[in-house]
């Protein structure tokens, strides 16, 4: 391949090599059309002007380049690429201080000689820096600014000097012209279109209301069992909010908090709301008015979950001092703590008889307990069970099996009664981050970061289905006693997927960032999510009964 030779002078050797990189990355473009097609549309050249506009403001510089290259000179790709690799040459030798002034004005023209072959070789490819020229009248286009970069020290200069380097601007003439084309301006791009278009291309928000109420990223989100409007949400920000679906006027802030609100849960009759923080704290607040019960104590660390006593305002928070606590919510009392866990409480919560606790952590053990006395009735660890810290855990309606993930990929089953894994469900490859079980059939869902949604069948410890996500599964809920499950995803999505099919049948998009939490609203017509991109999000699910 022929390479086209350039000698400047040192003192314009570094607009030249500037001019290069612009040169460089549009000729490739050029190259691209020609490749395609054989020829250059004119869209295409309107794209090319546009985006070889590149302005900074720095000093004007006045120079005037003019390469030719005939048909002796070798074939279209060998005149493009010569230019690209003188281009890539320079940019090679070229310090990082020098982008710092960069060209203020240049226009690119790209003319093509059609023929009825198609294009047969580049005649003329020439650039003028001259006095500020208004863009926009001369191509229809707006400013860009370019933001190049190189990665070498140092730069050689080419010891041959440019005799015509004093001679003063030269200019074009019509002898210079080999092929003029009429534009009307309509068919030119302009930033208003460009905007038109980039708002098109952005994705749909799904999302019937939006709270904004948080100035941080969101961790939880709680809806109450009892009003099919309530909402309450925490996040980084310090704060919980209590606030209503379609009631922009109605929120309560819950203060208080001196770290992130971490999780959030409702009593079983919606008339008390439990806040747990990183700051060691349990905030207990009444749901209808947001006013602040009490404050319960005693952790040392952080509050990684509360859940409430399936018939009482009983509230129980596991901590990352290791302990598990227990009060009374509406005296404010403390009933019992539960220490033996090595690591994090991690999860944890009362069996729906109200009989026992069970509580995981980071040191990869599921201890089960008598809440009365605190007396710790089982450990189960070692093999078979998991070999790395639990992130989730989950209780079957009759009070009987506890279904727990693990960082290590796996979900077991165990008998709360005799502290023995049953069965280890196992077609996981990353770590799970959420354990849902179905009203209905004996069926259970877990979500991992391995983007996989899995269902099983408790009863033959087997996969039914196995759904795959963009991202990773980070929370899931199911929807009342339907076959539908809403899954978050680290994309930002939250999908709903049929358990019997394993279909995805509807993907809500609005969220920005990582979905943290989902929940389902009392009446299950509404799905709520909370993101780490400081929104929670209401979606409409009445087709999901």
């Amino acid at each position: 391949m022929k390479k086209l030779d350039f000698n400047f002078s040192p003192t314009l050797q570094l607009d030249i090599v500037k001019i290069s990189v612009q040169l460089t990355r549009i000729l490739c473009l050029v190259y691209t059309s020609v490749l395609m097609d054989g020829c250059l549309h004119l869209e295409a050249l309107m794209g090319l002007l546009k985006s070889g506009m590149h302005l900074q403001e720095t000093s004007s510089v006045h120079l005037n380049i003019l390469v030719e290259a005939s048909s002796e000179s070798g074939s279209i790709e060998e005149n493009i690429w010569g230019i690209v690799q003188f281009g890539c040459g320079m940019l090679t030798e070229v310090p990082t201080f020098y982008w710092e002034n960069l060209v203020k004005q240049s226009v690119l023209v790209l003319m093509m000689q059609p023929s009825e072959y198609g294009i047969q070789e580049v005649v003329k490819i020439f650039m003028v820096l001259e006095e500020p020229v208004d863009l926009k009248s001369r191509s229809g286009g707006q400013k860009s600014s370019a933001n190049p970069a190189a990665n070498r020290d140092q730069m050689n200069t080419p010891a041959n000097h440019d005799e015509d380097e004093d001679q003063g601007d030269v200019f074009l003439d019509e002898n210079d012209i080999v092929l003029e084309i009429n534009v009307d301006d309509e068919d030119l791009p302009d930033a208003e279109d460009a905007d038109d278009d980039a708002e098109d291309v952005e994705e749909a928000d799904d999302s019937m209301h939006i709270f904004t109420g948080h100035t941080g990223e969101l961790y939880t989100v709680a809806c109450s069992p009892i009003d099919p409007r309530l909402v309450a949400t925490g996040g980084g920000d310090d704060k919980g909010f209590i606030w209503k679906i379609l009631d922009g006027d109605w929120a309560f802030e819950l203060g208080g908090h001196k770290d992130s609100v971490f999780s959030l849960d409702f009593s079983m009759d919606g008339q008390l709301l439990a806040s747990g923080s990183f700051d060691g704290l349990v905030k207990i607040w009444d749901a209808s008015s947001g006013d602040l019960k009490c404050t319960l104590e005693g952790p040392g660390g952080g509050i990684e979950w509360v859940r409430w006593h399936p018939r009482g305002h009983v509230v129980l928070a596991g901590s990352e001092d290791c302990t598990v606590w227990m009060w009374n919510a509406d005296r404010g009392a403390y009933l019992n703590m539960f220490s033996g866990h090595a690591s994090s409480v991690t999860c944890g919560d009362f069996t729906p008889d109200g009989k026992t606790i069970c509580t995981g952590s980071d040191d990869a053990t599921l201890r089960i307990w008598n809440p009365s006395s605190g007396e710790n009735i089982h450990v189960v660890r070692g093999h078979p069970y998991h070999t790395e810290g639990l992130t989730c855990l989950a209780i079957t309606s009759d009070s009987t099996l506890a279904l727990t993930g693990s960082k290590d990929s796996s979900v077991h089953v165990v008998n709360i009664t005799t502290g023995k894994v049953v069965s280890s469900l196992t077609s996981h490859t990353d770590s799970i981050e959420c354990i849902g079980l179905s009203l209905s059939p004996p069926w259970a869902a877990t979500g991992s970061m391995d983007n996989k949604l899995i269902f099983w069948d408790l009863q033959h410890s087997s996969p039914r289905c196995t759904c795959d996500n963009e991202d990773g599964v980070t929370c899931l809920s199911w929807l009342g006693a339907s076959k539908y499950i809403a899954a978050g995803c680290v994309d930002g999505k939250v999908r709903i997927w049929d358990s019997l099919s394993g279909d995805c049948v509807r993907i809500f998009s609005g969220h920005s960032d990582a979905i943290q939490s989902v929940a389902v609203s009392a009446d299950r017509n509404f799905l709520l999510s909370v993101s780490l991109d400081g929104t929670a999000r209401v979606f409409e699910i009445p087709d999901f009964q």
